[in-house]
């Protein structure tokens, strides 16, 4: 069983999601002999390095071959394992797309694909390792369930969860060490739910990954000006109930998206899939990546670069918001 207590909460906090991932699955790999940990050569990284010692049966280094890992992932899941492969988002993603497809989905295995500081969290390595189009591709795949964590709190109830569940998941990891806290204390988890963090009266925004944290401080300043905004938590991104989304924006004259990933295909996309249901909706505004390459740089130039820190946030709802007086 996780421990949940504050000293947990803050230590995972400070190490970020991609620290703190290992250390939450050697805790959980206690409990669970049938859990099996595959890395494409970033056990370091993963800090999974006393998952490895502790439980030398249960983690493996697949090398920096990630199609082959998944092949390897398939055929323990098809032994009886809860396998956990893991890289950086762009290589567990784009690389081995068509292996996920066929091998894992298709066959509906028990496989977890975990993505490594997805979005711009691996900084001036550059485009390379940037993740910004793997919301799109993977909620495109049928029968894989999509989450992406709001902080590090969540991702612990997330591999909680994945520990238990049986089927394929992708989990999206973002942010750096010390990203903020948005649960700091136990919270009961609810995958088939997304929550309404803030509430608001003159728009919603809905965010995912660590932009969860930037919206709230985004609304904290718009409050400043007198506008009300209500941020939810979309920390499901397949399959969604898109009645049940639509359904919360019908109160609102405006509705915005917040991600780290491109515009084209991310949760912008799934909105407005969802609002393409109703005879009329409000307006929706998205951001975050234009469709552009991008230029490397560190994760706090890249963030202000692309208009996703609060600051900005808040100064684009603002704008959007006094254009519809």
């Amino acid at each position: 069983m996780l421990d949940f207590s504050a000293q947990n909460l803050m230590q995972w906090s400070r190490m970020g999601m991609r620290k703190a991932y290992g250390v939450i699955l050697n805790e959980l790999a206690n409990d669970h002999p049938e859990l099996i940990s595959i890395a494409a050569d970033v056990a370091d990284s993963a800090n999974l390095i006393a998952l490895k010692q502790r439980h030398p049966k249960q983690h493996y280094n697949a090398g920096i071959s990630e199609q082959n890992m998944i092949a390897m992932a398939a055929g323990l899941a098809k032994e009886g394992s809860n396998v956990f492969v893991t890289s950086f988002a762009p290589f567990v993603s784009l690389r081995v797309y068509e292996a996920i497809r066929t091998l894992v989905c298709y066959m509906d295995l028990n496989v977890k694909l975990v993505a490594l500081s997805s979005g711009f969290s691996l900084g001036v390595q550059g485009a390379t390792h940037y993740a910004l189009e793997d919301l799109a591709i993977m909620r495109a795949i049928p029968n894989l369930l999509l989450l992406s964590p709001a902080d590090t709190t969540e991702m612990a109830k997330a591999l909680a969860f994945l520990a238990e569940y049986k089927g394929p998941a992708y989990l999206r990891l973002t942010g750096l060490p010390g990203s903020a806290c948005v649960y700091k204390t136990d919270y009961a988890f609810d995958v088939a739910s997304n929550d309404v963090l803030r509430d608001g009266t003159d728009m919603i925004i809905f965010a995912t990954g660590t932009l969860v944290n930037e919206s709230i401080r985004a609304a904290r300043l718009l409050q400043k000006q007198g506008i009300s905004a209500g941020v939810v938590n979309l920390s499901t991104i397949h399959p969604v109930h898109a009645s049940k989304l639509a359904q919360m924006c019908m109160k609102y004259k405006l509705i915005f998206t917040v991600e780290e990933h491109n515009i084209i295909g991310g949760i912008g996309s799934l909105l407005a899939e969802a609002l393409s249901e109703l005879p009329n909706h409000s307006r929706l505004v998205r951001l975050g990546t234009k469709d552009s390459n991008q230029v490397a740089g560190n994760y706090s130039f890249m963030m202000e670069k692309n208009g996703l820190t609060a600051k900005a946030i808040a100064e684009r709802v603002a704008e959007e918001y006094s254009a519809q007086q």
